[in-house]
């Protein structure tokens, strides 16, 4: 196996899925492919991997069916490839777990920034339970051991990990990346455009082209974070709605 890990294809056109293994494995990934879906699950449980592409339309079973049964097992980095543009296809995919999206033709350099970016961001490493919170001025979370503190909830960066009242809570890299945007913020208002560049990283330069899909996509994983956090929006203890405009994390509790 090499440094990066695992890399499966699941694609059943030959063109595109030679084309995904080529890039793949130039940068740096040991990979292996499936022509189906059931396949495919399968490749990914055997071979634990570390990062899956995978196709919406495959011959057996839908790429959504495959995503929902491979996130039974793993939390490898997945990345859904479409050749529809319909908003809706992004938005199931994420809703599903998905960690990306993109739509057929893609450049490959593309792909392979995409994945990059992924591999930058881990997964939360961390099992530690949080420490307590530290009382603040309203609306600025704590900073102590390396972690943001907030109305019962801790993150740290050092360890990708995110507890509520000392319960572990497991989140995708989006959602972890979103998180700690708005802690950082300290109740500044971020804009659905700025948290589109913190979800897609390095790639979304200051003049890369926003659509309203990747907009979009930034409500779904929102609200994938506050249905984890169990939070509830009509009287939210992180995550406030700024209708119009994007997010700002709520003021301290009393």
């Amino acid at each position: 196996m090499t440094d990066l890990g695992v890399a499966v294809v699941v694609e059943d056109d030959a063109d595109v899925r030679n084309l995904v293994e080529a890039v793949l494995r130039q940068s740096g990934f040991e990979v292996h492919s499936a022509s189906e879906g059931r396949e495919g699950v399968e490749v990914v449980r055997r071979r634990e991997a570390t990062v899956v592409t995978l196709d919406v339309g495959l011959p057996d079973i839908d790429g959504y069916e495959v995503l929902r049964r491979i996130r039974q097992f793993s939390d490898a980095y997945i990345v859904m490839l479409t050749a529809r543009t319909d908003e809706l296809d992004t938005l199931t995919a994420l809703h599903t777990g998905a960690d990306d999206f993109l739509t057929k033709p893609f450049r490959p350099r593309e792909l392979r920034a995409r994945v990059a970016a992924m591999m930058r961001r881990p997964r939360h490493e961390g099992q530690r339970a949080a420490s307590p919170d530290v009382a603040q001025p309203a609306g600025t979370p704590a900073a102590a051991d390396s972690g943001l503190h907030h109305n019962g909830l801790a993150l740290n960066p050092d360890t990708r990990s995110v507890t509520v009242d000392g319960d572990l809570v497991a989140l995708t890299r989006s959602e972890f990346e979103l998180l700690h945007a708005l802690l950082l913020g300290a109740g500044a208002v971020k804009s659905k455009v700025e948290l589109v560049r913190v979800v897609r990283g390095e790639y979304y330069r200051a003049d890369a082209y926003i659509s309203e899909s990747d907009e979009r996509a930034v409500e779904v994983h929102m609200g994938n974070l506050r249905r984890k956090l169990r939070e509830d929006p009509a009287q939210p203890r992180w995550l406030q709605t700024v209708r119009g405009v994007g997010y700002r994390l709520a003021p301290v509790c009393s």
